[in-house]
Formats: structure tokens, C-alpha cells, sequence
């Protein structure tokens, strides 16, 4: 499998977009590391709203979406204000799960960081997981898959080199 690079331009058709509110910024004076956490969880509902578990595709399936893991990189400072776009790579997925990169970019189409995440379809009644309602699973299928061309970001170890 062949590494395709980071997104470095503004996607067209971002999953979600913000900009850096005040409150997000610490004391070094750029984006709280917690809060670009907060972008990516915000993205995951993006997604769920995507495939149509919005607050009435919920209510309606019965169905939700957990977060089972993240590895979030950072990589460039965002400030006060900014505005912020993040994409959707689908990485790969099966009948109840979705393994994901969002790529968070500026206007100006820099890289700031990516969270690859696991995602888990849950049913609500038992609490455990199960696979896709039909009509979610459609929708997962059209989502913004990565191919045999992975994102450079994706499927990285975390851990310090030695020799």
C-alpha cells in the first residue's frame, strides 16, 4: 500500500467548519491542545449527521456512534479567530465500525493536526455494539474513502526512536 501525503490545500467540501474562539486559547497564546480534541469530537458528530444519525436518525435507529480510540498529531499552531476546516478520510470500515483520519487544515490549507480515530456503531437499547442500520450503512459507504492510497498521517506509532 502507497502513502498518499497529507492534505495540504482546502478541501471543497469540508465535514465541519469553525473558527478558534477565545476561550479556546491558553496561555501560550494559541489553540489549547484539549481544544483541537474538541474539533475532532465535534467532527465525529459531523459525521454521524453525515450518515444520518443526526438527533432524529438517532431517535429513529435507535443507534448511536462511540469513539473507541484517537491519535491526535499536532502539527502547527492555530490562533485566535482562525478559521478551521476539517476532512474525512475513511480508512477502512466494516459492518459496525469506521476507522478514520480527520485532517484539521486553516484557510490557507496548512496542516494543524489529524486525529485517527476508531469509531464503534452502538445500539442504544442494549448499550452494545451492532451493525449499521441499513440506511447508515449506505451512507458510510459513499463517504471519502482513502483507497489503496493511505494519508501519510494515518497508521502511525507512537513511541520514542532509539539507535
Amino acid at each position: 500500500m502507497s502513502e498518499a501525503p497529507l492534505m495540504t490545500t482546502i478541501p471543497d467540501d469540508p465535514l465541519f467548519q469553525t473558527r478558534v474562539l477565545d476561550a479556546w486559547v491558553d496561555y501560550n497564546g494559541h489553540m489549547n491542545d484539549a481544544e483541537y480534541a474538541r474539533v475532532f469530537s465535534l467532527a465525529v458528530e459531523a459525521v454521524m449527521d453525515r450518515v444520518g444519525l443526526d438527533e432524529a436518525g438517532r431517535a429513529e435507529h435507535g443507534y448511536t456512534i462511540y469513539t473507541l480510540e484517537t491519535h491526535l498529531c499536532y502539527r502547527q499552531q492555530a490562533h485566535r479567530g482562525e478559521g478551521l476546516r476539517v476532512a474525512l478520510t475513511l480508512l477502512d470500515s466494516d459492518a459496525k465500525r469506521l476507522h478514520v483520519l480527520f485532517t484539521l487544515n486553516n484557510v490557507d490549507g496548512d496542516v494543524l493536526a489529524t486525529s485517527e480515530q476508531m469509531l464503534m456503531g452502538i445500539d442504544v437499547a442494549s448499550g452494545r455494539p451492532a451493525p449499521f442500520p441499513e440506511p447508515v450503512a449506505t451512507a458510510v459507504a459513499s463517504l471519502p474513502a482513502a483507497g489503496d492510497e493511505w494519508p501519510s498521517a494515518a497508521g502511525r506509532r507512537i513511541g520514542i526512536r532509539r539507535g
